[in-house]
């Protein structure tokens, strides 16, 4: 079977992805879906076949046999397009932050908005397929993860799960990403001449990402300290995780606990102790690399995670999260 699958907000930069890779994928049929009257156009290539388009009008898309729908866009163009898409049995998975927390409160604090569908937070599942897999078959709406909880909760969770982590000495999560996690709406901090040969932190402790990785790894705010900061290259994030032991432990332990967590897993590459991936290793691919440094002296932790934000952080884990929603392998399109 071919399934028909829309793509809202195709001309950004994780929309643009989205249809890059799909257009690789054997089981579907890519329609593109405009949300904006004053989108620009863009120049195609002659001869080649014509993309399919269509509104973005939830009974136009339901009409069309549009079985699945992503929804790169911002999270009030998702809270206003999924309530309806969903109701007309289209299946969405929605790469905005707008379905990942559980309650509206917690929304309104990290987002600074209101929630117009509270009950959709409560149904919506998660879709981070290494740790929250059971749910997403079966799941209308998918909320994929934001591109540093992705790499956050890869590299924090399994060590939390072992118990070697001293929760009361808090992690720190330094985490790096290119331009591209801003999105494609100009803005001066993210223009040519504030990016280029700078480098700078924001959202210090207050980062709306934060709750993602709350929720998913267990911790509590109090033990996580998380500040994102902006390089200036168009893609990648790389997170430097430092945490103290709980209990006596090696680096070779540390191996273990990630080799036998994620052995299974695809898409999840493990490095010997003492190595690090770097952002090269993961560019314009679904990986997510964790590389660690381990001092058993002084009880003292280094967990480097890496992965593109457009891919592992974006589209290729909404790609990954497609598949298993329609039993496709997991790894179609993305390997």
């Amino acid at each position: 079977m071919i399934y028909r699958v829309g793509v809202v907000g195709f001309r950004g930069y994780s929309g643009a992805e989205l249809v890059r890779l799909l257009a690789r994928h054997p089981g579907v049929e890519t329609w593109l879906v405009e949300h904006r009257q004053d989108a620009e156009h863009r120049p195609e290539p002659a001869g080649q076949p014509a993309a399919r388009r269509i509104a973005s009008e939830p009974d136009a898309i339901a009409a069309a046999g549009l079985n699945a729908v992503f929804l790169a866009t911002p999270a009030e163009v998702s809270l206003a397009l999924a309530p309806a898409l969903v109701e007309r049995g289209v299946r969405v998975i929605d790469l905005s932050g707008a379905f990942r927390l559980r309650t509206a409160e917690a929304y309104r604090r990290w987002y600074r908005a209101e929630h117009t569908s509270p009950a959709l937070l409560a149904e919506a599942a998660y879709g981070l397929p290494e740790l929250c897999r059971d749910r997403i078959p079966r799941a209308r709406l998918i909320a994929n993860p934001g591109c540093y909880p992705t790499a956050a909760n890869l590299a924090i969770r399994p060590l939390l799960e072992a118990g070697v982590v001293d929760r009361a000495a808090g992690i720190v999560c330094d985490a790096k990403s290119g331009v591209s996690g801003a999105g494609r709406k100009p803005s001066l901090r993210t223009s040519f001449c504030e990016v280029v040969e700078n480098f700078s932190a924001y959202s210090a402790l207050d980062h709306r990402h934060v709750p993602e990785v709350l929720l998913t790894s267990g911790l509590q705010e109090a033990e996580f300290s998380f500040t994102a900061q902006l390089l200036p290259i168009d893609r990648g994030i790389l997170e430097t995780i430092y945490f103290r032991a709980a209990k006596a432990l090696t680096g070779e332990r540390i191996f273990e606990i990630y080799r036998q967590r994620y052995d299974a897993e695809p898409f999840i590459r493990i490095y010997r102790p003492g190595e690090m991936p770097d952002l090269r290793a993961v560019q314009r691919t679904n990986f997510c690399d964790i590389g660690f440094v381990f001092d058993a002296a002084s009880g003292r932790g280094v967990v480097v995670s890496a992965i593109d934000n457009l891919v592992k952080g974006a589209a290729g884990q909404a790609i990954q999260n497609m598949n298993l929603a329609f039993g496709f392998a997991e790894t179609e399109a993305l390997l």
